[in-house]
C-alpha cells in the first residue's frame, strides 16, 4: 500500500498547478481492493469507481452489442429510471465521431476519452465544452501525464497505480 500512495504522490505532484484529477481504476489485487484505493486516496489520487454499483460505464464491448451509442445510452437511462436508480453513466468513445455522436444524444455525465492523441484529446475537449466531465485514459504514463492534462481533461484514469505497482523495499533493521 506504501509504494500504491508513493506512486500516486508522484502522479498528483506532476499535476500541480492544473485542474486535472488522478484516478485510479477497477484493476486492482482480488479482496484488497479496498485498501489499494485507499493508497490512493492517502496518496492524493480520487478513486474512480469501487465497483459497478456506484456508477454505469459504457465501454466499446456494451456499444458494440447494443447496436450503436445511441441504443446503449437510451438502454441505460430507461433502465435507471424503470428501476428508480440514480447513477452516474459514463461512455467510452474511440474517436471524435463517437464524442460527436454521445454529444448527440446526451444524458451521460462524463466521456471517456480511450486511447486518443493529444491533439484529438484537445478536440474532444473543445466539442464537449462542459456538457459532461472528459476523463483521458489508455497507457498514460508519468512522463505523458502532465500533457493529457494539458488538453484540458478533467480526470486521467491509470490503472498502473493498482495493477503495475512494485513493492518498495522496507526494512526495520536497525543499524
Amino acid at each position: 500500500m506504501s509504494a500504491i500512495a508513493t506512486l500516486t504522490k508522484k502522479y498528483v505532484n506532476e499535476l500541480n498547478g492544473l485542474k486535472t484529477k488522478v484516478l485510479d481504476t477497477r484493476k486492482t489485487t482480488p479482496l484488497l481492493r479496498f485498501l489499494e484505493k485507499e493508497a490512493v486516496l492517502i496518496g492524493g489520487g480520487h478513486n474512480h469507481r469501487m465497483g459497478l454499483y456506484d456508477m454505469i460505464m459504457l465501454k466499446d464491448n456494451h456499444i458494440d452489442f447494443a447496436g450503436n451509442i445511441e441504443k446503449a445510452i437510451r438502454k441505460t437511462t430507461d433502465y435507471l429510471k424503470s428501476n428508480n436508480l440514480n447513477l452516474k453513466i459514463e461512455v467510452e468513445a474511440r474517436n471524435l465521431d463517437e464524442v460527436k455522436e454521445i454529444l448527440k444524444v446526451g444524458g451521460i455525465q462524463r466521456i471517456m476519452l480511450d486511447n486518443f492523441s493529444f491533439e484529438d484529446i484537445r478536440t474532444a475537449v473543445e466539442l464537449i465544452e462542459g456538457k459532461a466531465e472528459t476523463e483521458a485514459s489508455g497507457g498514460i504514463t508519468l512522463e505523458s501525464l502532465r500533457n493529457y492534462a494539458e488538453c484540458g481533461v478533467d480526470f486521467i484514469s491509470v490503472g498502473a497505480l493498482t495493477h503495475s505497482v512494485h513493492n518498495m523495499d522496507l526494512s526495520l533493521k536497525a543499524i
